[in-house]
């Protein structure tokens, strides 16, 4: 049920708000992953800053997705060498 929440507002490029253990955060999300031992991962940039960090799925509940809150990642420009 989280993937699918996190999948549709990685797609729609939608903001989030979670409850991280007992932390409120506001996400972009960005990339779902899985480690070795087979838990999974969100990572998302934080709002108001450019950090992007990874959350445990095991202490994220209260998912809300913000359908008009959408967003545009952010890119590093790297000139080209010639």
């Amino acid at each position: 049920m989280k993937s699918e929440i996190f999948l549709r507002a990685i797609r729609n490029r939608n903001e989030i708000r979670f409850y991280y253990s007992t932390e409120e955060v506001f996400v972009q999300p960005y990339y779902i992953s899985t480690d070795w031992h087979g838990n999974k991962h969100l990572y998302g940039k934080l709002r108001g800053s450019n950090e992007i960090k990874k959350f445990d799925y095991r202490f994220i509940s209260n998912i809300r997705v913000f359908l008009k809150e959408r967003f545009s990642p952010i890119i590093p420009i790297i000139p080209l060498a010639s």
